[in-house]
């Protein structure tokens, strides 16, 4: 009985991992193709999902190796939400590199720029998603334990992902940004259109 109780929750276990792995595959893929629709680019997209997002996952499941929580349903919907937050802090810094770009910045000097201009945004935005879940992880009573997963998932990995993102973030941006030249100057309207009088002749 008891060996036939542990087959069961270990074929669950499998079972919910797999999900898990194809669920955030599939919002990886969608958050990307967003991205390279914002950003016109096949190349900035990597620089959020490779600089923030893995080190926010990294940092939500350290809590269920440490058995505070399991990988169940409620814990998966916290790291597909974890997903979507974290990406949002690196956009901030990308866009506002690439604009940077286009006036006429080096590369360096658009992430370093970007990476102190943003910065307040940036811990703002995560102060606000961290402490406004916070009372999940506190949460106790019925129902305590879906909640104190999502809690725990998205204050943990937000707060990891965070920290991380600010410095991952502008290396990533350095090694594969894409180049960004500044728009040509308009020339003179007198330059390219013809009066009516030389028109005619």
């Amino acid at each position: 009985m008891v060996d036939e109780l542990y087959r069961t929750e270990s074929h669950q276990h499998r079972r919910e991992g797999a999900a898990l792995t194809v669920t955030l595959g599939f919002a990886v893929v969608l958050i990307y193709l967003v991205l390279a629709a914002q950003f016109k680019s096949f190349r900035d997209p990597l620089i959020v999902l490779l600089g923030s997002v893995p080190l926010a996952i990294s940092g939500a499941l350290v809590v269920s190796f440490l058995d505070l929580t399991t990988i169940n349903i409620y814990s998966q919907v916290g790291l597909i939400t974890l997903v979507g937050l974290i990406a949002k802090n690196g956009i901030l810094i990308v866009e506002f590199a690439n604009q940077l770009q286009a006036r006429g910045l080096s590369r360096l000097a658009a992430i370093r720029e970007a990476s102190l201009t943003r910065l307040r945004p940036v811990l703002m935005t995560s102060a606000a998603t961290i402490f406004g879940h916070f009372p999940l992880v506190l949460a106790s009573g019925p129902g305590a334990a879906a909640r104190n997963s999502i809690g725990m998932m998205l204050v943990t990995g937000m707060t990891v992902g965070t920290l991380f993102t600010l410095f991952v973030v502008p290396v990533f941006y350095l090694l594969i940004a894409a180049e960004h030249q500044p728009a040509p100057a308009l020339e003179n309207e007198t330059d390219t259109v013809l009066l009516p009088a030389e028109a005619d002749a």
